[in-house]
């Protein structure tokens, strides 16, 4: 595990981070289609900074946090552009994007107040549901196509739901978890063992 502070995954995530305020901007001034392209810039850098990461062997407890919070803020703005520049958008999906926003605070709040921790587990389903947000939002205000919108709003939940269940078996802070099942597995190994 690499605790290189400069590598290609945290330069991305970086980035990303970077282009948050640039999101905002872009969604305050009105300039719709622009935030769009900037939106998928960034999560494009999203889907490569973990990828590069594990290839070229750079993961570390400060790279999958940087990773996290890179997720929770571009996501918080994709929220804000809907309210600002798709306020019709904002209101028809007002139920699901409440629990979008539920899915994510509910872990972090059982996170913090267990380990006192932001978690970054990154499972399989996290990644899935990461991915499958960028063309359900797309979907959604270039198409008007809510349907695929919000299945992806409910596998979040799942994932959500995932994460607590993580959390609650957890016995101290960890990163990068691939499941719940692989993480009970591996707790019973370590139990035989002891």
């Amino acid at each position: 595990m690499s605790t290189n502070l400069l590598s290609i995954a945290n330069m991305l995530s970086f980035l990303r981070l970077g282009l948050v305020p640039v999101l905002v901007w872009l969604a305050v001034s009105g300039a719709g289609v622009l935030f769009l392209w900037v939106l998928g810039i960034s999560l494009i850098s999203d889907a490569l900074d973990g990828y590069l990461a594990r290839k070229f062997n750079q993961t570390s407890e400060f790279g999958a946090k940087l990773d996290s919070w890179g997720d929770a803020l571009t996501y918080a703005v994709m929220i804000l552009a809907l309210y600002i520049l798709w306020p019709d958008i904002f209101s028809d999906q007002s139920i699901f994007l409440l629990m979008a926003t539920l899915s994510f605070l509910v872990p972090l709040v059982v996170a913090a107040v267990k380990f006192g921790d932001y978690p970054s587990y990154h499972t399989l389903g996290a990644k899935i549901a990461a991915l499958l947000i960028a063309p359900a939002y797309y979907l959604l205000i270039i198409l008007d196509a809510d349907i695929w919108f919000r299945l992806v709003i409910l596998f979040h939940l799942l994932v959500a739901i995932e994460g607590i269940f993580i959390t609650y078996f957890l016995r101290h802070t960890k990163t990068n978890i691939s499941s719940a099942w692989a993480l009970i597995k591996e707790q019973r190994n370590h139990s035989k063992s002891d």
